[in-house]
This record gives C-alpha cells, sequence and structure tokens, in this order.
C-alpha cells in the first residue's frame, strides 16, 4: 500500500505536470502558430532548439539547468537579488526544468496540426470581416482540438515521467521535490519491490488510459470530419 510520503509524491507530481502543460499551453500555442506559418529562414534553427530535448540525455539539460538556478547562476542570482530564493532544490526550479524539458511535447503536436489546417479557413473569416483573433479563436481552436487534445496528453504524461532532469534539478527531497518517478528509484533501491509495484503500476495504467483516450478521440474527430 501507499504510505505518507508515496502520496506527497503523487500530489507534488501531479500539481508539476498540470502547472507545466498550463504553462506550457500559454506560451507554446502562440509559438506553434507562428512556426506552422512563417517562412522565415532561421527557422529549422529555432524548431532545432524546441526539439533538442527530445535527443539530449536528461542528466545534460539538467546539469546545465541545475547551473543557471543555483545561487551563482544567472537565473538564481537574479532570483536573489530580487528577495526571492535560489531556484534549484525547489519546485520552482521543477516547473522551469519541466517546462523546458517537455517543450517538443506539446509544441510539435500543435505545430503539425496548425500546418495541416488549410489557409481558405482563414481566407474565409476574412471575407467575414472577422478579426485575426477571432478567427483564430472560433475557426482555428476548434478544428486544432485532436492537436490540443494530443499536446495536453503527452505534455501530462511526459512531465510525469521525468527522471533525470528533476532528479538533477531538485534532488530528492520528501515533500518538497519528491516525485513519482524519483520515489519508485527509491522503493527499488531499498529493496520496497511492493511499493514501487503501486506507484509503478498506477502510472503504467494512467498512462495507458490516457493514449487510449488521445486515439479514440482523434479517431471519432476524423470520422465527423469526413
Amino acid at each position: 500500500m501507499l504510505n505518507e510520503a508515496d502520496l506527497s509524491a503523487l500530489w507534488i507530481t501531479f500539481q508539476l505536470a498540470s502547472l507545466t502543460t498550463l504553462i506550457l499551453l500559454i506560451i507554446g500555442t502562440p509559438f506553434a502558430w507562428w512556426l506552422a506559418r512563417t517562412n522565415w529562414r532561421g527557422k529549422p534553427f529555432i524548431e532545432a532548439i524546441v526539439a533538442l530535448p527530445l535527443v539530449l540525455p536528461p542528466t545534460v539539460l539538467g546539469f546545465y539547468l541545475l547551473i543557471a538556478l543555483g545561487p551563482h547562476g544567472p537565473i538564481g542570482s537574479v532570483s536573489i537579488a530580487l528577495g526571492g530564493k535560489p531556484l534549484a532544490f525547489s519546485f520552482t526550479g521543477l516547473v522551469i526544468g519541466s517546462v523546458l524539458y517537455s517543450l517538443p511535447f506539446v509544441i510539435q503536436p500543435l505545430q503539425s496540426t496548425f500546418a495541416n489546417i488549410g489557409k481558405h479557413f482563414w481566407e474565409a473569416a476574412a471575407t467575414l470581416r472577422a478579426s485575426p483573433l477571432d478567427t483564430f479563436f472560433s475557426v482555428i481552436v476548434p478544428l486544432a482540438r485532436p492537436g490540443f487534445l494530443t499536446a495536453i496528453v503527452l505534455g501530462f504524461a511526459h512531465t510525469i515521467g521525468e527522471f533525470g532532469v528533476v532528479l538533477m534539478i531538485g534532488g530528492n527531497i520528501p515533500g518538497k521535490t519528491q516525485v513519482v518517478s524519483i520515489a519508485i528509484y527509491d522503493h527499488v533501491e531499498n529493496l520496497a519491490y511492493v511499493q514501487a509495484h503501486w506507484l509503478a503500476g498506477g502510472l503504467l495504467l494512467l498512462s495507458f488510459l490516457m493514449l487510449v483516450t488521445v486515439y479514440t478521440f482523434n479517431r471519432k474527430f476524423s470520422v465527423v470530419n469526413l
């Protein structure tokens, strides 16, 4: 059965995944829209930066983030100068690292979806004198629902499964920065396989159900739009 520390790790993980996904949707939606529409020559470099977490070892990203967020780093020192605390080994630091590490899992599905929406929808709205903002929220967003769902699920699930980045940035502080993936590792290291099974099995089931939801919704949306 799950103990108090496991429940705390679950709650921290849920908070981290929810906040990370929300932030990524807010900053990722306009960014993905721009990437889908721009013909700027530097676009491949921006796309490479966005996709970097897909190929970069988590410990490498975590290491450089640890330096940046530490008390002597460029971000951590600014936080201290403004009266805050060092961001390393804090929940805020976990959020920053998770946003960067899960970036491609939200931006890429949205960019692909926006790119596949025909320009005639935008042009038709323009002929009706709809403003660009109104067109985006009234026309583009409803058409991009599968992309948004995929982005939300992948961003949330990927954040839940993080290990290397969160361990480097947040350490393993119970009740503060210990997330489920690290709690599972602790249980295995202590040969507490029963508790590890409870946590690992729960994440396995949750991940499976989220993917089933995505595929089911996308299939129904495709059938409706045939």
